[in-house]
């Protein structure tokens, strides 16, 4: 896929790994939709967007709500008469041993990460089924690969992504549509920011890049994969070597 000119929506993207992918796209010659729960983006990521003189706009949406996915659906689609690219990436953490994990902390994650990643894939696929074309991105993580202590509902969540990524690689091959997952590893965030010095030391003792990986390392891999026409059910991991 060529992707100047293609329109890319990324759900999540008013920070992190989100942000670094609309901005990279941007920067591509992409339009760019972004979205959050924010009434507007972070001030700096607004004049990093603007420098690339590419047309965007943010959409704000709850993805865990779906009378808001219809909306932010519909609003997406509108924006710029189609969308090429779809980047599933908003998500969130409830992290607690299980013995102790309340039934609410499993279904927020679940709600957000995976039925809001469904609800709003269902609706977009299907427009693009029309359009006989697109490229979904869906991410996972690590952590859905082989589990984490004191995150069973953000494992589950992550590792249905991956089943979810391969069904809909193949119902949309039908009709020329690629569906594929990236699962970061350790990525530097406000969430390992807040990490004591000695727990950063254990985790990467375990990976043997020995350092935390990059926001715009996992957008570039994203990137990739929307490029690549010939990529599609394919879970593709960015961890530093830590799951090798």
């Amino acid at each position: 896929m060529e992707l100047k000119n293609k329109v890319a929506f990324i759900t999540g993207s008013s920070r992190g790994i989100g942000a670094a992918t609309a901005l990279l796209f941007a920067r591509s010659g992409c339009r760019v939709i972004l979205n959050g729960r924010h009434d507007e983006l972070p001030a700096e990521l607004v004049t990093a967007l603007n420098e690339t003189g590419t047309e965007y706009t943010y959409i704000k949406g709850d993805i865990a709500d779906e009378t808001a996915v219809k909306q932010l659906a519909k609003d997406a689609w509108n924006t710029y008469d189609g969308i090429d690219i779809l980047v599933n990436n908003a998500g969130i953490t409830r992290d607690k041993l299980l013995i102790g994990m309340k039934t609410a902390d499993f279904d927020d994650v679940i709600n957000v990460n995976l039925r809001g990643t469904f609800m709003l894939t269902q609706r977009i696929l299907k427009k693009m089924f029309k359009q006989r074309s697109g490229s979904i991105i869906n991410l996972a993580s690590v952590v859905g690969l082989h589990g984490n202590a004191g995150q069973a509902n953000y494992a589950a969540s992550k590792a249905a992504i991956i089943g979810l990524t391969k069904t809909v690689a193949q119902e949309g091959a039908l009709r020329g549509i690629r569906c594929n997952a990236v699962a970061p590893g350790m990525i530097k965030s406000d969430m390992t920011a807040a990490l004591s010095d000695h727990v950063q030391k254990q985790i990467l003792e375990l990976i043997p890049l020995k350092r935390l990986g990059l926001p715009g390392e996992v957008a570039e891999t994203i990137k990739f994969l929307a490029a690549n026409d010939y990529i599609t059910g394919q879970t593709v991991v960015v961890d530093g070597g830590m799951t090798m």
